[in-house]
């Protein structure tokens, strides 16, 4: 199978843990294993987040303006750059150690996105270090940049438009059909626009998810699997919740999910789905195998109604 796998925060960094390149590592080595051990059968894309990423290193760029005000901060499409780069080597290199028989590549790939897209008249993304209401609006009178109240702090927001195309796509199926396993789309791409052929980069963030999805589709996976905390549960966390088996988007659509968590995620399986080219999953990185067996984790196929464990 072509299977297309979009590794959530959790797989790079556990909540609470501090960022440091040997806790990711760490993080790192325990995803390889599981996404070695179905390697050698399917044919296997990787998607990764990076938010904690950038937002370092956007508190790295702030915090050498204030030593160097003449350096200012790159943008954050040179910053998606840097972490695909980063997070793409480290799994890159724990893929081999854990299978040396393993080809692996990984792509810097480019996501277009529209700036049309009603995203950018309303930007909503939290991004880069806090400031106080005073600074935010020194930075706001001097720049183009945005910051909205978040908490009792300041910070930057962004647009989060929809993923539009891929542009490396074929260079995604050329890998592929070469027998690699591919590491591409890392955070969702990184941000372009297109004026005719010139691509320029964007000030954005695109959803890994939508992004993963989007690329499930131009390279006609067979299955979409986003790995993160575990399966969809009816009514998480109350007395009544049950762990969902099977589900349609028929069936999920009869149910609510929180906007910042499962619901994005959810509503990119059923998109997949809909479009008629595969079946799709939600569950947790370690239950990899059994994922794709149907054992363990929630499948999303078209038809009717909701199985349960």
């Amino acid at each position: 199978m072509r299977i297309v796998l979009a590794l959530g925060g959790n797989a790079l960094l556990a909540r609470g843990q501090a960022l440091t390149a040997e806790n990711q590592r760490e993080n790192i080595v325990k995803a390889a294993a599981s996404i070695a051990a179905i390697a050698q059968k399917h044919e296997i894309v990787i998607v990764h987040g990076n938010g904690p990423q950038v937002g370092l290193l956007m508190e790295q760029n702030a915090a050498y303006q204030e030593y160097s005000p003449q350096t200012t901060p790159y943008p954050m499409d040179v910053l998606g750059s840097q972490t695909c780069g980063m997070v793409g080597y480290m799994l890159q290199q724990e893929l081999r150690n854990i299978d040396p028989t393993l080809s692996i590549a990984t792509l810097v790939t480019q996501t277009e996105v529209s700036t049309d897209d009603p995203a950018f008249a309303n930007p909503t993304k939290f991004v880069g270090p806090v400031y106080t209401k005073e600074r935010a609006e020194e930075i706001m009178a001097e720049s183009d940049k945005i910051f909205k109240a978040d908490g009792e702090y300041y910070r930057r927001v962004v647009p989060s438009p929809l993923p539009k195309s891929i542009i490396e796509k074929q260079q995604i199926e050329t890998l592929l059909d070469a027998g690699d396993v591919v590491i591409a789309c890392g955070g969702g791409g990184v941000p372009v626009c297109k004026n005719g052929n010139h691509l320029t980069g964007v000030e954005c963030v695109i959803d890994k998810d939508l992004t993963a999805e989007l690329l499930s589709e131009v390279i006609d996976a067979d299955l979409f699997i986003i790995l993160t905390d575990g399966s969809i549960y009816r009514n998480y966390g109350k007395p009544d919740q049950a762990e969902m088996k099977v589900a349609t988007p028929a069936g999920l659509s009869q149910f609510q999910f929180p906007a910042g968590s499962m619901g994005p995620k959810i509503d990119a399986v059923c998109k997949f789905v809909n479009s008629g080219r595969g079946n799709a999953a939600i569950g947790s990185l370690f239950d990899l195998d059994r994922i794709i067996t149907n054992e363990a984790g929630t499948l999303i196929k078209e038809g009717e109604g909701i199985e349960y464990y």
